[in-house]
């Protein structure tokens, strides 16, 4: 009787150990990704993983300035905690772009388990063949060479995106503030618009000039002529789409602030007879 029920056991076991081993592997390979944890150091397609401590991850999200509208993209997401956090702390809505599908599918487990899976997704792809221009923040931890990679895509990108980057910079482009939490520092970058070449400036009330402005990254320099004059052109700055920059004629400096929308500004003007000034571009930069 005893030897029975022992063979009984062991046939239902068997039949248990075969009815999973029948299972399609789809389902096979589920059930194990549930058990997937990432080890630190792991190999990656580009880089380790190595996961950003959560308070330099929320402070990298607040020198972005994140808010509900919005849409933050984090290159290289890994198990998604700079996702969840914008999701759940910031209220944006934002996309992880992940190379392994194991850590995919752990970001997607976090984000339902801390109830932001609407607003907190994610996909397996390469970041160098994903389109993310529609970011308005953009979030990455990679090594400088790869930053540098994307710094073309990232530079085409809207006028006013913020980019932070933990730990590495984008060579020499500079950052337009450097911050730190626990010891490790983050960097950010605000995409600069597009002003290098010829614009006739026109001064409401006042002078007219032709600019030519020559654009490194935020920075902008170059000459000015007017009244048959050249003059020069003093603390070029652009803040995204603003403008900053000054005209010394003689001993009189006139200050312009304005906005870049594509082939025109406008702002206003400090010094001088006038107090609005507009722009057109009528030349490309060289």
């Amino acid at each position: 009787m005893l030897a029975r029920r022992h063979a009984a056991r062991l046939i239902t076991l068997l039949l248990v150990i075969s009815g999973f081993a029948a299972l399609p592997a789809a389902a096979q390979t589920a059930a194990g990704a549930k058990d997937y944890t990432p080890s630190v150091g792991q190999e990656g397609k580009d880089v380790i993983w190595v996961p950003t401590p959560q308070s330099l991850v929320e402070r990298m999200l607040q020198m972005a300035g994140t808010k509900p509208t919005d849409y933050v993209v984090d290159l290289g997401s890994g198990d998604g905690r700079t996702v969840i956090t914008a999701a759940k702390k910031f209220g944006a809505k934002a996309l992880g772009v992940e190379y392994n599908p194991d850590m995919v599918e752990l970001a997607k487990r976090n984000a339902q388990k801390e109830g932001v899976a609407e607003r907190a997704q994610f996909t397996r792809a390469d970041i160098f063949q994903t389109d993310f221009s529609q970011a308005t923040v953009l979030t990455m931890y990679l090594l400088p060479s790869l930053n540098v990679k994307l710094r073309p895509t990232i530079l085409n990108m809207k006028p006013g995106t913020r980019v932070v980057s933990h730990a590495f910079t984008m060579d020499d482009w500079q950052p337009d503030q450097v911050d730190s939490s626990e010891g490790r520092t983050a960097y950010m970058w605000i995409v600069p618009a597009k002003v290098g070449g010829t614009w006739r400036i026109e001064v409401a009330g006042g002078p007219r000039y032709e600019a030519a402005f020559a654009q490194q990254y935020q920075t902008v320099s170059g000459n000015v002529k007017g009244d048959g004059k050249t003059l020069q052109l003093t603390n070029g700055k652009l803040v995204g789409g603003n403008i900053v920059f000054a005209v010394e004629e003689g001993n009189a400096t006139r200050e312009f602030t304005g906005t870049v929308n594509g082939d025109r500004m406008e702002g206003a003007v400090k010094g001088g007879t006038g107090t609005k000034w507009t722009a057109v571009r009528v030349g490309e930069a060289h």
